[in-house]
């Protein structure tokens, strides 16, 4: 790792309309990465999710970096309170400036872009593109049928078994905490490429 702080990208949804209860579980993640020295790496938006967790992060001097698509400052949708934010033109380039950025990952409840981040970060685990610790922040049992089906994939051969210490999953955001510094220590998994003889990798 090299001299600069240990940064935490965290994938969250930016809905302001779910239920209210999701909200400080995320502004407390982002509050213990901040005091536990991290830099949170984040969406960019200051609602939802994403807003708390900024919060969060801020409120306890914590140090903040946002990738987030032009069309969303002009539409000023941005955390107008974190000067080190990237502006970049899609998608692909959002994601892939989340992804270059984290030393970790952290899904928090969200919809289909919460989800495919989440799921690509893992794919890119399984496929060797990493080995940073990626945890599941598991707030009131939302990711259970995620996790359901991903354990029917291991059951029924999909993925094979020795994938499955590529996430983990933390019900607090003080577990999360403990498994990203858990993950840190681990020997990386050992991922190879497509074994059609050894069972799915995609």
């Amino acid at each position: 790792m090299s001299s600069e702080a240990f940064r935490v990208t965290v994938y969250a949804s930016s809905s302001e309309r779910i239920d209210r209860s999701y909200f400080p579980v995320a502004e407390e993640l982002g509050r213990r990465i901040a005091v536990r020295g991290y830099e949170l790496v984040w969406g960019g938006g200051r609602y939802g999710l994403m807003g708390a967790v900024s919060r969060g992060a801020r409120a306890a001097g914590g140090k903040l970096r946002g990738v987030i698509l032009q069309r969303f400052i002009d539409k000023n949708v941005h955390c107008k309170e974190t000067k080190e934010m990237a502006s970049v033109a899609d998608m692909r380039t959002r994601k892939r400036g989340l992804d270059e950025a984290g030393d970790a990952f952290v899904a928090l409840p969200g919809g289909l872009g919460t989800l495919e981040e989440l799921l690509e970060i893992l794919s890119f685990r399984q496929l060797g593109l990493h080995h940073r610790p990626v945890v599941v922040l598991n707030t009131r049992g939302y990711w259970d049928p995620l996790l359901e089906m991903l354990a029917k994939s291991f059951a029924e051969g999909f993925i094979q078994p020795h994938f499955r210490g590529i996430y983990s999953v933390a019900s607090t955001p003080a577990e999360v905490i403990d498994q990203i510094d858990a993950g840190r220590m681990l020997p990386p998994v050992q991922s190879e490429a497509f074994d059609p003889l050894g069972g799915g990798s995609s």
